[in-house]
């Protein structure tokens, strides 16, 4: 977890090495967006179905997703990298994040070739996770700066997140005082997606986590619960967001529990069929 303020804008840090479960994994829209500095061979990124594979050698960056992001990982992978809060990588992007979305790029065309490459040579002389980890955490600070609207953006999201997405839009606009074409224009610049894109987003996220893979699941109380119309809208949604239907994808994850037990990708990540 990152000191303040970074707090405000990062879920965590992290630190991967070593042989990934799959060849390719399969990273459904969430509810947030990750920058990866990488230090191994290139990895490979597919932004959805009508896009094509692009390699990252230095790192990339992905805002909050619409659609599903697939993964090509080499034999032996290692890279450190940040978990952001919908509205995390606002300040450190020279862009809105709106021209990102979908749209993966190379931390090289964020930052530029010189800085990642002292990054790079920096992090990958340090001794070990912990130190490569405070030494990324101080660049962030370093690189931290002032965005408009960001207050806004991040209390009208916090709100999204608290109630998992099942809350009314034009509600939010008026607790924020401000008109919902202001706040939609806001969410666009530092998000990439409208305020419902991000309400979908967290309902669908937080129903997918509430399933427990090892027991029966019955789907329309589960959809029911979520606030989903019914059962038809929530496999609706589902299959819009993954790919997958719901059974499919329980199917899948309990093959990923099967095979890789207690492994720290389980979850939203899966094996890409």
């Amino acid at each position: 977890m990152p000191r303040p303020p970074l707090d405000g804008l990062i879920d965590d840090l992290y630190y991967l090495e070593g042989a990934p479960p799959y060849a390719r994994l399969t990273l459904p829209p969430m509810p947030g967006a990750f920058l990866i500095v990488n230090l191994g061979p290139p990895f490979r990124i597919r932004a959805g179905a009508d896009s094509e594979t692009a390699e990252y050698a230095d790192g990339c960056v992905v805002t909050t997703p619409t659609r599903a992001v697939k993964f090509g990982y080499p034999p032996a992978t290692r890279s450190v990298g940040v978990h952001f809060k919908p509205w995390g990588p606002a300040p450190f992007l020279p862009m809105p994040a709106a021209e990102l979305c979908d749209r993966p790029v190379t931390l090289e065309q964020v930052w530029g070739r010189p800085t990642v490459a002292e990054l790079r040579e920096r992090l990958a002389a340090v001794d070990g996770p912990h130190e490569m980890l405070t030494l990324l955490e101080e660049e962030l600070m370093r690189r931290l700066r002032e965005t408009a609207g960001l207050g806004l953006v991040r209390q009208t999201s916090g709100v999204l997140a608290a109630t998992g997405g099942a809350v009314a839009i034009g509600d939010l606009s008026v607790a924020a005082g401000v008109s919902g074409t202001h706040l939609a224009k806001r969410f666009k610049e530092l998000v990439g997606v409208t305020p419902k894109r991000l309400a979908r987003a967290y309902r669908l996220t937080a129903t997918v986590f509430a399933i427990d893979p090892a027991g029966p699941v019955d789907w329309g109380d589960l959809a029911g619960g979520a606030g989903y119309f019914d059962q038809a809208h929530f496999g609706h949604e589902f299959r819009e967001f993954t790919g997958l239907t719901p059974t499919r994808y329980l199917e899948v994850r309990r093959r990923f529990l099967r095979e890789h037990p207690g492994h720290a990708l389980d979850g939203w990540s899966l094996p890409a069929d």
